[in-house]
C-alpha cells in the first residue's frame, strides 16, 4: 500500500479512537456542571428558601475560612476574631442547676452609682458616651437629649427617657451564675461596670424588657444582623467576671459563634472577683420627699427618681409593677 494512502488510512483511525474519548469527556464535565448547579441550589434552598423557626438563633454573617483553634488557646487581648470568643466560652465552667442559687436581689448590686464623684452616675455616663452626639443635660447631670441606636432593635432615639441602660449579663442571670458568692464591693462593681464598654448598653426600653433576664437559649435580639456582636459580648461579659454557663447556653451560643468570622467587640481584661457571703438587705425606708409623677419609669429614671418600694414610698402606686417585685422603676 502506498505510504500516502496508510497515512491517511492512520489519521482516520485515530479520529475515530479520540471521537468517543472526547465525547465521554465532554459528558462527564456536563454531568458535573449539572451536579454543581444542583447542590449550589439546593444550598440555597436550604439556606434560603425555608424561614427560620423563631426559637432558632441563626447569625447572618456567612462564615470566612479560619484555621482551628485549640479550645486551650488563650484569646488575645483585644481580639475581635470570632474563635476568641469560642475559646473564652470553652474556658468557663459549666453549672446546669442555676436556679438552685436562690436570695437574688437586685439592691444588692446597687445600681446606679457615681463612682468617680463626677455628678453623674453610671446610667448618665452610659448615655453619654454611646450617644452618637452631643448630649443635653439638666440638673446636675441628668441626660436630656442624644442620639442612639438601640442595638437589640436597630430602632434610633432622640429621647433619654426612652432608653433603658440594660446589664447585657441581667443582674438576676449573674446571680444565678456566680454572683450569689461574690462579696458586696464585686457585685457593686458589676452592677457599675464602666470599664468594658459592652457590659452597659443603652437599648430601648420595650426591647429591654422584652430581654428581662434571658439568656441567649431563651432571648434573642429582633435585629439578626446583631446576633454575632450579641453571643460574643455575652460570652465577654461572662468570662470578664468568672461566671458560669448553664448546656443549652453553651451550645446556643457555640452555635451562634460558629457561623461568625469577626465580631465588632473587643476581648475585655479580667476583673478582679472576690468571694463573701450574702448579708441580709437593709429594709428600705422612704426619703420623706414625694417625687414629681413622671408618668413612666424611664422618665422617672432619666430623671434620677426611683425605685419606689411597695408600702414604703407613696410613688410606688403610679408606676406598673411588671414582675410583681414590690418595687417599681428599680
Amino acid at each position: 500500500m502506498p505510504t500516502k494512502k496508510r497515512l491517511w488510512l492512520s489519521g482516520v483511525i485515530a479520529v475515530l479512537i479520540l471521537l468517543p474519548i472526547v465525547s465521554v469527556g465532554s459528558a462527564f464535565n456536563a454531568v458535573q456542571s449539572m451536579q454543581t448547579v444542583g447542590t449550589v441550589e439546593s444550598l440555597e434552598q436550604a439556606l434560603y428558601g425555608t424561614e427560620v423557626p423563631v426559637d432558632i438563633a441563626i447569625p447572618t454573617e456567612t462564615a470566612s475560612a479560619t484555621p482551628d483553634v485549640p479550645a486551650t488557646q488563650t484569646a488575645q487581648l483585644g481580639s475581635t476574631s470570632a474563635t476568641s470568643f469560642l475559646s473564652l466560652l470553652d474556658q468557663l465552667a459549666t453549672d446546669d442547676s442555676p436556679g438552685t442559687h436562690t436570695g437574688y436581689n437586685r439592691d444588692y448590686f446597687n445600681a446606679w452609682v457615681d463612682a468617680d464623684g463626677d455628678g453623674c452616675n453610671t446610667r448618665a455616663e452610659v448615655l453619654i458616651m454611646e450617644s452618637q452626639s452631643a448630649v443635653t443635660t439638666r440638673g446636675r447631670c441628668t441626660v436630656s437629649t442624644g442620639q442612639w441606636v438601640s442595638a437589640y432593635d436597630g430602632a434610633t432615639l432622640t429621647d433619654a427617657g426612652d432608653l433603658d441602660i440594660d446589664h447585657f449579663v441581667p443582674l438576676n442571670e449573674a446571680w444565678g451564675s456566680g454572683a450569689y458568692g461574690w462579696d458586696s464591693a464585686t457585685r457593686v462593681s458589676f452592677g457599675n461596670d464602666l470599664g468594658y464598654d459592652a457590659s452597659l448598653l443603652a437599648v430601648t426600653a420595650s426591647s429591654n424588657r422584652s430581654k428581662s433576664d434571658q439568656d441567649p437559649a431563651q432571648w434573642m435580639p429582633t435585629n439578626h444582623s446583631y446576633f454575632c456582636d450579641y453571643a460574643a459580648t455575652w460570652v465577654a461579659v461572662k468570662w470578664r467576671w468568672s461566671l458560669t454557663v448553664d448546656s443549652l447556653e453553651r451550645l446556643t451560643l457555640q452555635s451562634i459563634l460558629n457561623g461568625c468570622s469577626t465580631v465588632s467587640i473587643t476581648v475585655p481584661e479580667k476583673a478582679v472577683v472576690t468571694a463573701g457571703t450574702v448579708s441580709e438587705p437593709v429594709a428600705p425606708v422612704s426619703d420623706g420627699v414625694l417625687d414629681t409623677n413622671y408618668g413612666t419609669c424611664s422618665v422617672a429614671q432619666a430623671n434620677g427618681a426611683g425605685p419606689y418600694y411597695q408600702g414604703v414610698d407613696p410613688e410606688y402606686a403610679w408606676y406598673r409593677d411588671r414582675d410583681k417585685d414590690g418595687i417599681v422603676c428599680e
